[in-house]
């Protein structure tokens, strides 16, 4: 039999009506009740019937993630975050993909608040930072929050990586092992997070007093193939970089590739490393040594953010990031 709300009640020894505070994210329920009903909740089993609770509160419980990135790990792992968050409050997750190119961008935004009457949006780059996105749910009333935000970061709650002291951070250890000429390659202009990391980069060369040379920086866009066109460009260079550092772990994999192609040991002749710590990073070989961008939990943040009821200024939650060091750094050869 299926187990309903009065069950919860039952078993948890409270009221129907403090169940569904619970469930509905409310205030004015003490933290040991929430968690004794949390608690009852997943033990039985319960799910709450969506459009029951959307007549009676005349919200869908549902939130829509928006998502355009060349990653299948980043949105994997943005899906996962969101979606544990949701389960625990009951909320269903749409995740709707989109051209961020495309002239029906705003239509199909609209079109989707519209049918589905969402609580709220979860925008991630770069629609996180399109203004007539923003706009556009500004007028319509939509609660939204935004991951890794590069423009008017007070403008809405919002959970990110400090991208630009991580990018340092991965420098600064490929200028320990002793390597001076250190290829970059950005990610797609599009997104802030590729101006941040770049930035990154520069501030830990200026810092150990090397000249910047612009040949050893080049845009991709955040993709394999973009990673392995680049790499092609900079060891082609009369004097090739001994360390590239790609802004994305997509990307590094493509370097790999094609240092791999051209007889090039990693980390021996060359060093690679990447950004964001995917699964991917774990699959190559040598394994990659990156910057994890904890995505799953940010997009847990990103999803509490949504639910909970918060007044006063925009939250901003930043998420920790971490230097994971592998096998494909190495010693510079001098």
């Amino acid at each position: 039999m299926r187990v309903t709300i009065k069950d919860v009640s039952r078993e948890a020894g409270v009221s129907i009506k403090t169940v569904s505070r619970v469930l509905n994210n409310e205030k004015y329920v003490g933290a040991a009740t929430r968690a004794k009903v949390a608690e009852v909740v997943a033990r039985l089993n319960f799910r709450p019937n969506v459009a029951a609770r959307s007549l009676a509160g005349r919200r869908s419980f549902q939130i829509a993630l928006i998502c355009d990135n060349p990653s299948p790990y980043y949105v994997y792992e943005m899906q996962s975050g969101i979606r544990d968050r949701c389960e625990a409050a009951g909320v269903r997750m749409i995740a709707q993909p989109y051209d961020r190119g495309s002239d029906r961008l705003l239509d199909e935004i609209e079109s989707l608040v519209e049918a589905t009457q969402i609580d709220g949006l979860i925008l991630t780059p770069p629609v996180t930072d399109h203004p007539a996105v923003l706009e556009l749910l500004a007028r319509r009333g939509v609660p939204f929050v935004r991951v890794s935000p590069g423009m008017q970061v007070d403008l809405s709650p919002s959970t990110f990586i400090d991208n630009r002291a991580a990018a340092a951070t991965m420098t600064r250890h490929l200028l320990g092992l002793g390597h001076r000429r250190i290829g970059f390659i950005a990610g797609d202009p599009g997104f802030a997070t590729s101006a941040q990391r770049t930035e990154g980069y520069l501030d830990a060369l200026r810092a150990a007093g090397i000249a910047i040379d612009t040949h050893l920086i080049r845009s991709g866009n955040y993709d394999f193939a973009s990673g392995a066109r680049e790499a092609e460009v900079l060891l082609a260079l009369p004097a090739p970089p001994t360390a590239i550092f790609a802004a994305s772990d997509d990307m590094a994999a493509g370097v790999l590739t094609v240092a791999h192609r051209l007889g090039r040991s990693v980390p021996s002749d060359l060093s690679v490393a990447g950004f964001d710590d995917t699964a991917l990073a774990r699959y190559v070989w040598p394994p990659l040594t990156t910057i994890r961008q904890p995505t799953r939990e940010m997009a847990h943040a990103a999803a509490d953010l949504l639910l909970s009821e918060a007044g006063g200024a925009p939250e901003r939650r930043e998420i920790a990031h971490e230097l994971v060091v592998r096998e494909s750094t190495g010693v510079a050869r001098r």
